[in-house]
């Protein structure tokens, strides 16, 4: 089954990021910001919208070089 890109909770988002290696560098003003060495730009969520849009969702996998096969096996795991 591959991942269904939809709404996901902000918690299980933010357990995804931090299982690819990613550290919290800031939180204020209602966003997360995390970042990882070899990222280029960091990731930037608010922490007030929840559960988290499709379209944010894709935008941080993009940035993070995941793969729908690599969600469900994180998806898994967490």
């Amino acid at each position: 089954m591959a991942f269904n890109p939809g709404n996901l909770p902000l918690s299980t988002l933010i357990k995804v990021i931090e299982h690819e290696g990613c550290k919290l560098l800031k939180n204020s003003k209602g966003h997360l910001k995390y970042s990882r060495q070899d990222l280029l730009r960091p990731i930037v969520i608010q922490n007030h919208i929840d559960p988290v849009p499709m379209f944010i969702v894709k935008q941080i996998m993009r940035t993070l070089s995941l793969s729908s096969k690599d969600m469900d096996k994180i998806l898994t795991e967490i």
